[in-house]
Formats: structure tokens, C-alpha cells, sequence
């Protein structure tokens, strides 16, 4: 099975000891399915001397982690995201999942205005969605408080007509 994570790429750690970490990958081996990446999985070597003039001790290094307990981070949309693979001049070219954007560097710049332009339409859709909302939120304020000023102005006429009826009332029997 052909890796899709590949040297230099940053990665975030989905499962294991690690799991949150993110860091960019050292080195890649293939043939074990396996990945160095960076502060991620440091284990301690126990190591003899071999001379007299080296020093034995315990070191800290880290080890290579399964290839499927890591996903890539974008570059463009700084999220993990799964690997899609695209033909772009005549070359197969790993694209992000999420935005579009290219993986691979030497193709980021081609894809990346595209993948820009997708991500600020996305926001554009939803800054649309929180404007109308916001705006249906005060328009039924607004006829909210109209008709409570409507039951307000009533409820004072009819205070006032009882009061002329009383003020009526007693005139007549004086």
C-alpha cells in the first residue's frame, strides 16, 4: 500500500500514547508502514559503553509510530484532514480533503488561491446565514415590543375610561 504521508509533512496523532500531539515527520518507512515523527513517542535506549572513552547512560529518542495513527495537517486550513490524490500537469498530486489545497509544495501555490477562495465563500455562506438570523431576531423584536406598546396604550384607555365613569357616577349623585 503506497504511503500518503511523506517527509516533512506536519501531522497530528489520532490514536495512542500520544494522541493530540502534532509534529513534522522525520523520516518514512515504507516497507514497515511506519513513521518518525518528531517529539512524538519518545522512548528511553539503554545503551552500554563500548569504549572507555564513550559514555553508556540512558537516552531518550523517539521511535517510529504506525503510519495509520497519524493523519496530515493542511497547510491552508491548519485542520487533519484525510489525503486525496489529483493529476495536476500531468503529475499525481496529494490534495487536501477539506479545502482543496495542495499537499505536496511545489504545487501549494497553484492550488492554494483556489482553496482560499472556497474557504471564504464557506464563511461567507455561513456569515450570511448569522446575518439574516440577526436580522429575523430583531424584526421580531421590533414586533414584539409594537405590540406590547399596542396592549400598554390600550390598557391605559380603558384605565381611563373607568376613572371618567367613576368621576361621572359620582357628579350624578351629588
Amino acid at each position: 500500500m503506497k504511503m500518503t504521508v511523506k517527509s516533512g509533512d506536519n501531522v497530528l496523532v489520532i490514536t495512542g500514547k500520544d494522541k493530540g500531539k502534532t509534529g513534522k515527520v522525520t523520516a518514512v518507512y515504507a516497507d514497515t508502514n511506519k513513521v518518525l515523527v518528531e517529539n512524538v513517542n519518545i522512548v528511553s535506549k539503554h545503551q552500554k559503553p563500548k569504549s572507555a572513552q564513550d559514555k553508556g547512560g540512558i537516552f531518550k529518542r523517539p521511535a517510529p509510530i504506525e503510519a495509520s495513527n497519524v493523519q496530515v495537517v493542511c497547510p491552508v486550513c491548519n485542520k487533519a484532514t484525510r489525503v486525496a490524490h489529483k493529476e495536476i500537469d500531468g503529475k499525481k498530486v496529494r490534495i487536501c480533503k477539506k479545502c482543496g489545497a495542495s499537499l505536496d509544495k511545489e504545487f501549494v501555490k497553484q492550488t492554494k488561491k483556489e482553496a482560499k477562495k472556497a474557504i471564504k465563500a464557506s464563511d461567507l455562506k455561513g456569515a450570511n446565514l448569522k446575518a439574516v438570523s440577526s436580522e429575523e431576531k430583531t424584526a421580531k423584536k421590533d414586533t414584539t415590543k409594537k405590540t406590547e406598546t399596542k396592549k400598554t396604550t390600550a390598557k391605559k384607555a380603558e384605565g381611563e375610561s373607568k376613572t371618567t365613569k367613576k368621576s361621572t357616577a359620582k357628579k350624578e349623585t351629588k
